[in-house]
């Protein structure tokens, strides 16, 4: 190997990347391309460094397939960073298969790392553990095992398992004190605090109690009927009613939910439910209606019974009733929740994790950057978004899972 090529890349290994440009700045032969675009993303100029490294996978070209391949990687690495989440990740599985067939098996499982990290981000966590499942986690070095385990964290999170969870954050905060990397320590200290917050509140009348993430578990293992505002279903043990997109039903269970003991009147459905200050008799006709949608959708694990003055809820078993909230709710707030980890979000990635349309994204980012809690910079495409503040915001831990069977 070239003697300055190596130099570089022992100082890129140990975490030095202005020691790495030394010897390689002004060269722009294929090996120094790309280790500039290492270096430079080490240093933070992520921009910069996408670009040496797409200059770097086009020069070695189809006689070099496996530092092509590494190259593809890296960029889809920085591409995650940048929350660009959609076209650049195209080339990842690609690149895998040739590292894997030509028998790099390191950059191979990295690869796969970086696939089950993006289906993490965008809520498919079926597929993201399928992908975990495949990779060969003692072939991954150490700065990858420490991103690996906040991935297999990030998904026990997401379905509310909060051993698994705390388990694999103390293997990934070992990973990193080995590595001795601050901007990798940073990042396992952000998930850690994540996962140490409040998750939800738990709603009851006029009562309110915030829960942490082992706390929400042991609720939803209980025997109580839970009405989950985080992801807009209704549990009973295994029974799992969906509401999400019937936003009025939802609506409405959750009032007779906060008030189970008691009944609901129909001044108070009417205002929660439809937003009407004055109820005329269209008002009652449409509740009557919307009730007894409610009725047939929740029939697996409660009824709703009319009182003189209202409705009252009445799980088919005999345990409590309990409403699970966001820690904070806010219009918006599944943006608000992912602009929140502290990164720069594109539009468009909101959109892909959210499941929604771009435009619906859009709408939502004008209202709160009205609002002050977010911003952007960068023009058309680089637009990134970001949030104001992050004291107080909705947590992500809850955010619908895509493909999931509760």
């Amino acid at each position: 190997m070239d003697p300055l090529i190596a130099a570089a890349a022992r100082a890129l290994a140990a975490g030095d990347p202005l020691a790495a440009l030394k010897p390689i700045a002004l060269r722009d032969d294929a090996p120094a391309l790309a280790l500039r675009g290492i270096a430079m993303a080490q240093l933070g100029d992520l921009g910069r460094a996408r670009e040496l490294l797409g200059n770097a996978a086009r020069a070695f070209g189809a006689t070099e397939p496996v530092a092509r391949a590494r190259c593809n990687v890296a960029e889809v690495e920085i591409a995650l960073v940048l929350r660009d989440l959609g076209r650049p990740m195209e080339g990842l599985a690609a690149a895998r298969s040739t590292l894997e067939a030509l028998g790099d098996r390191v950059n191979a499982a990295h690869a796969r790392y970086l696939e089950a990290r993006r289906l993490l981000l965008i809520g498919r966590l079926d597929e993201a553990e399928r992908i975990l499942d495949r990779l060969d986690a003692g072939a991954l070095p150490m700065t990858s095992r420490a991103g690996y385990e906040l991935v297999v964290a990030g998904i026990a999170m997401r379905r509310i398992r909060a051993r698994p969870a705390r388990d694999a954050l103390d293997r990934a905060e070992s990973a990193a004190a080995r590595v001795g990397n601050a901007a990798l320590k940073a990042e396992v200290e952000r998930a850690v605090q994540a996962f140490e917050a409040p998750a939800a509140r738990l709603v009851t009348g006029d009562r309110e109690r915030l829960l942490r993430l082992d706390e929400v578990e042991a609720l939803l293992a209980s025997d109580a009927l839970v009405i989950d505002a985080c992801r807009n279903v209704v549990r009973a043990g295994t029974a799992l009613v969906s509401l999400a997109g019937r936003p009025i039903l939802f609506a409405l269970v959750r009032s007779l939910g906060e008030s189970w003991r008691g009944h609901v009147s129909r001044e108070r459905l009417l205002r929660r439910a439809f937003r009407a200050r004055e109820a005329d008799e269209s008002h009652r006709a449409r509740l009557r209606v919307e009730i007894g949608r409610l009725r047939e959708a929740i029939r697996p694990v409660a009824e709703i019974s009319a009182t003189e003055r209202g409705y009252v809820l009445v799980p088919h078993d005999a345990g409590p009733v309990a409403v699970l909230a966001p820690p904070v709710e806010s219009e918006h707030g599944e943006v608000l929740a992912l602009l929140a980890d502290g990164e720069a979000w594109s539009s468009s990635a909101l959109a892909l994790a959210l499941d929604v349309s771009p435009r619906t994204v859009q709408r939502a980012l004008e209202a709160l950057a009205e609002g002050g809690k977010a911003e952007w910079f960068g023009q058309g495409r680089a637009r990134r978004w970001i949030a104001t503040s992050v004291p107080g915001f909705p947590t992500s831990l809850l955010l619908p899972a895509f493909g999931v069977a509760d």
